[in-house]
C-alpha cells in the first residue's frame, strides 16, 4: 500500500472541494477494539574503552625509556605528541564525555484499535482519535488524534496502530493515582475517506481543526508507518 500516494491525493480532495456525507449519524467503518499502553525505553550508555591503539615508534620513544630509566619525570612521554597518541586521547575524552552511572530512558504510548468496514466500497484513508475523560470530571476531556493510511476492503477488520509521545492525560501518565477512579476511555472514527473519492465525515468534527497538523504529517514521506499522529 503507497501510503505516500494516497495521502497527497487526500489533500487535494480536501481543499478542493469534498464529497462529504455527514447526514449518516452512523460512521461506515465501525470499532471492534482498542487499548492504549505505556512504552518505557531505556538507554544503556557506551563505556569508555578500555585500551588505545598502540602509538607508533619514533626515535624519541627510546629516549624516552631511556629518561624513564634514569627516572626523569621531567621530560613528557612522546607518544602523546604522536597521530596515534592524539587520535586517543581524544577518542578517550570524547567517550567518557558519553559515560554516564545512570541510564537515559524516555516513553511514548501506543494506541491501537480494530475497525471493520461496514460500507459496501474500500476505504482509503481514517482519522480516528483515542478520548480520554475523569470520571470526576466529565468536562476534562483529553483527545489524541490519528491519521492512517489503509487498503480496507468492504466486510474486513484491520488493526490501526499509532504511536504518540503524549499520554492519556497531560497530568496522569503511565502510573496514575491508584486512589482515583480510572480514566473512560473510547474511540471515535472522525472521517472515512474512500477509494473511489467520496467521504464519511463525523457531523461534529471539524477538518479545520486539524489543518495544521494534517500538513506536517504528510509533509514527509511515510516509511511503512500506517499511521501518524496529529
Amino acid at each position: 500500500m503507497g501510503i505516500s500516494f494516497i495521502l497527497p491525493l487526500t489533500f487535494l480532495i480536501v481543499f478542493c472541494g469534498q464529497n462529504a456525507d455527514s447526514a449518516k449519524e452512523n460512521p461506515t467503518v465501525t470499532v471492534v477494539s482498542f487499548k492504549w499502553s505505556a512504552i518505557h525505553q531505556t538507554y544503556k550508555k557506551q563505556d569508555a574503552p578500555t585500551s588505545s591503539p598502540p602509538p607508533e615508534m619514533t626515535a624519541a620513544n627510546k629516549s624516552a625509556a631511556r629518561a624513564a630509566r634514569v627516572n626523569n619525570p621531567m621530560i613528557p612521554d612522546p607518544n602523546e605528541n604522536t597521530i596515534d597518541g592524539r587520535s586517543a586521547a581524544m577518542e578517550k575524552a570524547v567517550q567518557e564525555a558519553r559515560n554516564t552511572t545512570g541510564r537515559s530512558s524516555a516513553d511514548r504510548f501506543e494506541y491501537t484499535t480494530r475497525i471493520r468496514n461496514a460500507a459496501d466500497k474500500p476505504v482509503d484513508v481514517i482519522f480516528w482519535e483515542y478520548q480520554f475523560t475523569d470520571p470526576a470530571n466529565g468536562n476534562s476531556l483529553t483527545r489524541r488524534q490519528f491519521l492512517c493510511g489503509v487498503k480496507l476492503k468492504p466486510n474486513k477488520e484491520v488493526e490501526l496502530q499509532a504511536f504518540s509521545l503524549l499520554g492519556p492525560n497531560p497530568v496522569v501518565q503511565a502510573s496514575p493515582n491508584k486512589t482515583s477512579a480510572p480514566l473512560q476511555e473510547k474511540v471515535v472514527i472522525n472521517r472515512v475517506e474512500f477509494t473511489d473519492g467520496t467521504i464519511w465525515q463525523r457531523r461534529d468534527w471539524k477538518f479545520s481543526e486539524i489543518r495544521e497538523s494534517y500538513r506536517r504529517a504528510i509533509d514527509n514521506p511515510w516509511e511503512g508507518e500506517m499511521c501518524r499522529a496529529l
